[in-house]
């Protein structure tokens, strides 16, 4: 290891608590288990942020009275193509907008209980689930 090799290793360890800032071979095994982490913690934050945004729509479409579930399904049914992030931000930032986009997905999701339950008339000998309200 040259005098370069011992300056680099001095500037990324100068954070480091102890001896790992002053020690080369300490530094050494330090940096390259910082990186590891790094490396990691990229593949981690993603997965927490989209964690993040759907515990955002969750809470936002229950006050609108829609599950998460429920709520996604039928925005794709009507074509909307807003991902996670966009819809966590519209919660948050913008209420009327996701307001509407959830009475959308209610009506949505009337429309496909009318659809289910038909004209009503069923073959005879035939048991629904489908509960029907006359």
């Amino acid at each position: 290891m040259g005098p370069a090799d011992r300056v680099v290793s001095h500037f990324l360890t100068q954070h480091f608590r102890g001896r790992k800032n002053r020690c080369y071979r300490l530094a050494v095994r330090a940096v390259t288990r910082a990186f590891v982490k790094c490396t990691r913690a990229r593949r981690l934050k993603k997965r927490n942020m989209r964690t993040l945004w759907i515990n955002r729509i969750t809470a936002a479409s229950q006050e609108h009275g829609l599950k998460y579930p429920a709520f996604i399904a039928n925005l794709i049914k009507c074509r909307v193509e807003l991902n996670r992030k966009v819809l966590a931000d519209l919660a948050i930032y913008e209420p009327k907008t996701f307001k509407s986009l959830a009475s959308l997905a209610k009506r949505r999701r009337q429309e496909g209980f009318a659809a289910a339950l038909g004209d009503g008339k069923e073959p005879e000998g035939i048991f629904s689930r489908v509960a029907h309200h006359h």
